[in-house]
């Protein structure tokens, strides 16, 4: 009688399996169940297999996708990883070097001023800047910048699409972006909040966007009045993680415009999302504003996920499974953030060259405070102001020059003290710290900073004084 050979029984690689389940199905003496532990090399959950039962079948074997998920025994020891060009054969394709298709400039005619407000100016802007595809949702008070791109897109060959929410909206960005298509969005505050899983998505991604969030009231819904109570969000909390974009503060309808055309020079820059934060007044202002006298045409990253043949190689992605690389890739991120602090601070000085007590201040309470300004120059009071336009990096190298002769740093917002924060934590950083005495002026709730208070403090400071 001639003796049979036992078949070999299946082992499993723990790390080459997906917990896909297929063997799992195949197998008729229901030996693989699917495990409850984590593989910390893959973050997946392998099967576990009990061979009591196990008749050597194979099946498990034959349905498994991975070619190293499921092995016979005794390959335990033999087993080698093999390449996959080996394994496989080669790529049905060669990967391209991607061709460069550069930005280009077309020049345009002189125009006569456009009186309009800050949303349209700002998507204005963004077109002269090469836009053409918005996504977003509405929501009050930003809601017209999408409105204009909803009219004017589709003659321009571009896209509008309003989407399901907020959380779609950025998720589209992300699409468009790691396309190397310039995209933008128009929202308000809590539009915003729902956007900042996806913004850290990008950042980690290094994926180019504009977000133009022009803050309103809160906390929670709120109410539809100016605030700018976002500034601790954009320039702190930007989503989980090593995250951090520029946040560029504009304060008229022009700085509008020309801020939502640097921003995408600095978006695709940095390979980052960059954040341009208006208040309620300054995006339904109307102001003049002045076209520049060339538009941009772009082209195509190299880096792009363009899907033609030249950018194929290309690959998008923001998961490092490995702690090792991960740490790597935000040592790769704060060496930007470095380049950023270094190169892309700004800011504008009014009225500074004699002053002795500085008021900062951005967006609408800035304007604001140079009415106040010119109110206590005529009562002989040296007063000067410092408007943070980078609220990150915060234009801290344009500060320090003026603080050796200030006796008092007074910072009007309209919020709880986020941007004197921001003024606190550079100081710090910068290792001023006993800078001049710092007091405030504060309005909240949508409720901006007026003219007679911001008199009244600074002619109380000297009664103090």
């Amino acid at each position: 009688m001639t003796a049979v050979a036992e078949r070999p029984k299946p082992f499993v690689f723990p790390e080459y399996c997906k917990g896909c389940a297929r063997c799992i199905g195949a197998c008729p003496k229901d030996c693989i169940t699917l495990g409850k532990e984590i593989n910390p090399q893959t973050g997946l959950i392998p099967v576990v297999i009990d061979l009591t039962l196990c008749n050597g079948c194979g099946l498990c074997i034959s349905a498994c996708p991975e070619p190293f998920g499921l092995r016979p025994q005794g390959e335990e020891a033999a087993f080698e990883l093999q390449d996959p060009a080996k394994l496989l054969g080669p790529r049905p394709f060669d990967v391209p070097v991607p061709e460069p298709r550069p930005n280009t400039t077309i020049p345009l005619p002189a125009r006569e001023p456009l009186i309009t407000k800050g949303t349209y100016a700002a998507a204005i802007g963004a077109l002269l800047a090469g836009c053409r595809h918005v996504y977003g949702y509405p929501i009050t008070p930003s809601t017209e910048g999408a409105e204009l791109m909803a009219k004017v897109l589709p003659k321009l060959d571009g896209v509008f699409i309003q989407a399901v929410s907020e959380v779609a909206t950025v998720n589209i960005m992300y699409g468009a972006g790691g396309a190397g298509q310039r995209c933008i969005t128009f929202t308000s505050s809590p539009g915003f909040s729902l956007m900042l899983e996806g913004i850290s998505y990008m950042i980690g991604s290094e994926v180019p966007a504009v977000f133009v969030n022009v803050m309103r009231g809160g906390p929670g819904l709120g109410n539809i009045a100016p605030e700018q109570a976002d500034i601790k969000l954009v320039c702190r909390g930007l989503g989980h993680g090593n995250t951090h974009a520029i946040v560029l503060a504009p304060a008229t309808p022009q700085e509008m415009l020309d801020i939502a055309m640097l921003s995408f020079e600095l978006a695709f820059k940095y390979r980052n999302p960059v954040i341009i934060l208006g208040d309620g007044y300054l995006g339904q202002m109307t102001g003049q504003v002045r076209l520049p006298r060339q538009m941009v045409k772009p082209g195509i990253p190299e880096w792009a996920v363009y899907g033609d043949r030249s950018h194929r190689g290309n690959l998008i992605c923001s998961i490092d499974l490995s702690e090792a690389d991960l740490e790597q890739h935000n040592v790769h991120l704060n060496a930007k953030y470095d380049r950023m602090r270094a190169e892309e601070q700004r800011a504008d000085a009014y009225r500074c060259d004699d002053a002795d007590i500085l008021i900062v201040a951005c967006n609408t309470p800035s304007q604001l405070a140079k009415s106040a300004i010119q109110e206590l120059r005529g009562k002989g009071q040296k007063v000067g102001l410092f408007r943070p336009i980078t609220l990150w990096p915060f234009p801290i190298d344009a500060l320090l020059p003026l603080l050796p002769r200030m006796k008092r740093l007074v910072v009007v917002e309209a919020s709880a003290g986020q941007l004197e924060d921001e003024v606190r934590l550079a100081l710090s950083h910068a290792g001023v710290h006993a800078p001049p005495p710092i007091s405030h002026v504060r309005r909240m709730g949508g409720i901006l900073p007026q003219q007679r208070e911001i008199v009244q403090h600074v002619l109380g400071l000297e009664e103090v004084h």
